[in-house]
């Protein structure tokens, strides 16, 4: 009789998990994560250069997702060869709303590290913004990115 109740279990979370509209809303689903990835470039300003130019990438630069008035390092990781990271949360710890009201993304390496004509002294910084929800099988990913990098010198 065990193993029928224990079945029982997983086919209805599976079913909350698919039909439950304002739970993935908020949350992501029972069986879901939220996804922050992006690019980080080259530049002034981290962003990608305008009118199609060629713009270089940041590789090896220190992403973090930075929350509260203590900004607070709730997550990290180094972006890749072509400049790009990805920070996966678990949507149960990290509500979607909260993150984008109370956190933002950082670049903790100088951008001079990437140009030597780059400042040396100061963060690029990015609000998150929400692009939507992916489903991988029964996954139900929130994706979320950078809403553009900015240049912030660092005083004194």
């Amino acid at each position: 009789m065990a193993p029928s109740k224990s079945l029982l279990l997983v086919l209805l979370l599976v079913i909350l998990s698919v039909t439950s509209p304002p739970a993935e809303a908020q949350l992501g689903g029972l069986l879901g994560l939220i996804r922050v990835s992006g690019t980080v470039f080259c530049t002034a300003n981290g962003n990608m250069g305008v009118n199609g130019t060629s713009t270089p990438v940041f590789a090896n630069a220190q992403v973090q997702l930075q929350c509260g008035a203590t900004k607070q390092v709730v997550s990290s990781t180094t972006t890749d060869f072509n400049g790009v990271f990805s920070i996966l949360l678990d949507p149960v710890t990290s509500l979607l709303s909260s993150l984008l009201s109370d956190c933002k993304l950082v670049v903790a390496t100088p951008l001079s590290t990437c140009n030597a004509s780059l400042p040396v002294g100061g963060i690029l910084q990015s609000p998150l913004q929400f692009l939507g929800k992916t489903l991988q099988g029964l996954l139900s990913v929130l994706n979320v990115a950078p809403g553009g990098f900015s240049f912030l010198p660092l005083l004194g």
